[in-house]
């Protein structure tokens, strides 16, 4: 049988290497990041999506969370000081402003050290892809939160060993240039009956739970976000209302916020603004 003619070869090896040129991921330029200041990671396309505008509320109005709301300023702005910092894990009540704390700060960090932080979003389900993510923000000329909302992990998930080397156990570790936040209802980001299913069935039992909650000696700042009293709660409804120049009583606003509370079965950050979107439709004042 006759062998192709080295040209024919060449040409087809050319051909193959163009088509996975064309497949392969294009590499994110550094220019690219002055396009926002905020991006979404895409990891089936490992990219970086700008976001135009962030959907975040000022620092300001973030009521009743004062001490974990310093401590996480204080964090981030020595990190974008390019001092150490460390890694945050902000878990508890559901809708008391976790993310919307880290985005607060994020957008304060800013205005006070000149625009060179960026805030990254990565998915929960995008996990395992943390370590390109890093790769990809390793030597650019900017400091990066990287920011996982609502991180949580069942009892069959293993990506959160992708997280643990990232964080800190890889061969690179962290880059200098990246800090990482994340939000959960959870303060070891896993089920309690998990970690004491592990517990009961174990030979060992300290060693069987202790690669899964290790997770959360990762972050190095712990911050507890707890249900509010009826007196702080009521603190935000009037923070959001003054804010917004809404033109109601005093009277009503207190009665209408605590039946909104109260239909609802928690009182929270979330719950205080649900009612003020509420109050200003019915009032026809936007919220701007």
């Amino acid at each position: 049988m006759s062998q192709p003619a080295p040209h024919t070869s060449d040409a087809l090896l050319t051909r193959i290497a163009q088509a996975l040129e064309r497949l392969a991921p294009p590499a994110l330029a550094s220019a690219e990041f002055q396009a926002a200041e905020a991006f979404v990671w895409q990891a089936e396309r490992a990219r970086l999506s700008p976001v135009p505008k962030v959907n975040r509320v000022d620092l300001a109005l973030l009521r009743g969370i004062d001490r974990v709301r310093d401590l996480l300023a204080e964090n981030t702005l020595r990190f974008a000081k390019s001092l150490p910092a460390n890694n945050a894990l902000l878990w508890g009540a559901r809708g008391m402003g976790k993310s919307s704390l880290v985005k607060a700060v994020h957008a304060e960090t800013n205005r006070a050290t000149g625009g060179h932080l960026k805030l990254v979003e990565i998915h929960r389900e995008d996990i395992n892809s943390l370590p390109l993510l890093l790769g990809l923000l390793r030597d650019a000329p900017f400091h990066f939160i990287v920011f996982c909302d609502d991180l949580s992990f069942d009892s069959d998930d293993t990506s959160y060993k992708s997280l643990k080397a990232a964080l800190e156990g890889g061969i690179e570790g962290r880059p200098d240039n990246v800090i990482f936040y994340a939000t959960s209802n959870r303060r070891h980001m896993m089920p309690r009956d998990m970690i004491e299913n592990e517990r009961s069935t174990a030979i060992n039992p300290g060693e069987a739970i202790e690669e899964k909650v290790s997770l959360s000696d990762r972050f190095g700042l712990w911050l507890g976000f707890h249900k509010c009293s009826q007196d702080e709660y009521l603190d935000m409804v009037f923070g959001y209302a003054r804010h917004f120049n809404l033109t109601a009583s005093d009277e009503a606003i207190r009665a209408e916020a605590i039946e909104w509370a109260a239909t609802r079965g928690a009182r929270s950050g979330r719950t205080a603004f649900q009612y003020i979107q509420d109050l200003a439709g019915r009032l026809g004042q936007r919220l701007s």
